[in-house]
Order: C-alpha cells, then sequence, then structure tokens
C-alpha cells in the first residue's frame, strides 16, 4: 500500500468560543498541514479566537450563511491550496481528531471514507437523543435502498475525500442536508464509499438546528427533499 495522501483538514466553525482553542489543539498535536477554518458569521467570540492563531487559513462569513456553506467554501479553499485530500471535522468536541491519519490513509481503498457512530466498533460517550437517531435512520435507510450501499450513519461530519474525486461534486445545498446532496453526487458519479468507525459522543444541550428544524418532523421532511432533489438531477 502507498503511503497516506497528503491532506487539508476543514472545519466548519459557529459560535463554538468553547471548543474550538481545545480543538485546534488537539488537531495541531498530531497534524502539521494545512488547516482551514470557516467561520459561519459567530458572534459569540469565536472569531477572535480564530483570528489570534496563525496556524490556520481562516475563512470568514460576514454573517451565518449555513453548515452546507461553509463546507463548500472549505473545499474550495483546500483545492486552491493544491490539497491531494481533504479532511473535515466538526468542531464542537465531538470528533477525535487522533482518527486522522486512518482517514487519509483509508483514501487508499476508496475515494470518500465517511465516520460512523454506529458500527460495532463505534465507542459511546453519552447518549444520542432517540428523535436524531431515528431520523439518522430513516434517512440512512434510504439512501441504502437508492444506492445499494451499506451506510450506518448518514450525517457524521468526519469524512475524507480524495480531492480529485471531491472535485467532481457540484454541492450547492447551504444547509444542514448538504450531506444528502454529496451522497447523492457521490452516487451519481459512481465514487467508492466506506465507512470508519468513530466515536459516537453527546453532549447535555446539544446545538440547536435552528430554523424550525428542531422540530424532528420538518428537519426529516427537509432532508429527504434535498436527498430526493439531489438524486434526481442529472448534471
Amino acid at each position: 500500500m502507498s503511503e497516506p495522501r497528503s491532506g487539508v483538514i476543514v472545519l466548519p466553525v459557529y459560535n463554538e468560543s468553547g471548543t474550538v482553542i481545545d480543538v485546534l489543539d488537539a488537531v495541531r498535536e498530531i497534524f502539521d498541514g494545512s488547516v482551514v477554518v470557516v467561520d459561519d458569521g459567530s458572534t459569540d467570540g469565536t472569531a477572535a479566537f480564530l483570528a489570534a492563531r496563525r496556524d490556520i487559513e481562516l475563512v470568514t462569513h460576514a454573517q451565518n450563511v449555513g453548515y452546507g456553506a461553509s463546507l463548500i467554501d472549505g473545499f474550495d479553499a483546500a483545492l486552491q491550496m493544491g490539497a491531494a485530500a481533504v479532511v473535515t471535522m466538526d468542531c464542537d468536541g465531538q470528533h477525535e481528531p487522533a482518527h486522522i491519519p486512518e482517514f487519509l490513509a483509508a483514501l487508499e481503498e476508496c475515494a470518500i471514507c465517511s465516520g460512523s457512530r454506529y458500527l460495532p466498533e463505534s465507542r459511546t460517550v453519552g447518549d444520542a437523543p432517540p428523535e436524531r437517531q431515528d431520523v439518522n435512520r430513516t434517512v440512512t435507510e434510504a439512501i441504502n435502498r437508492a444506492t445499494g450501499w451499506s451506510l450506518t450513519d448518514a450525517f457524521c461530519g468526519f469524512k475524507s475525500y480524495r480531492a480529485e474525486a471531491l472535485a467532481r461534486l457540484r454541492l450547492t445545498e447551504p444547509g444542514y442536508a448538504m450531506p444528502l446532496e454529496l451522497w447523492a453526487r457521490a452516487y451519481r458519479a459512481g465514487l467508492c464509499v466506506v465507512e470508519h468507525p468513530v466515536e459516537r459522543i453527546y453532549f447535555e444541550g446539544d446545538r440547536s438546528f435552528g430554523q424550525d428544524l428542531d422540530d424532528p418532523a420538518r428537519r426529516l421532511a427537509y432532508y429527504m427533499h434535498v436527498w430526493e432533489r439531489a438524486l434526481a438531477r442529472e448534471d
């Protein structure tokens, strides 16, 4: 097997002042390559913490435009930097940076490696809200029916991508459902996908989705709409 691909880490951030420093420090303990942080209009002091760092490439949104938009802008920045691979992580302390080398190495096998919190090997810390598990399960099953894949976790933000594969995906969804557009585009492009176990970590007071999406039924309807629309798109 060849050496793992050199990569760029992309972290979307919105109001993560309580965790962003620790997460970036943990990333730097095991990764010395480029790190792109996309600040999606934070208003809680996150911006000041990020502005003080000299070990990241910072992309700043003047206002909050969405999780998907942040990832898309992070992808664009990484590709413009000439990345061979891109790893995405959330910045809320729920992803363990020690897995970064494993995610890069997995790209020798497939074009996309996606973290899963629901594989037998996935360690659990805290209790996942039942409604979140139900929504994830329903969407994951829909993806598997359409694609023939065997995903166990449609929504984990810990992923790695071969840069040439990522460049083929035309992504436009600005909100939390962007990963579903990504799965549809990856399927249409015939990309190989594998999963890698990661910890299932949940904290009390886990984040709000906003925009009425804290209601599980509305969130599921939004997710399925984006998935079905993206799957039907032929371009």
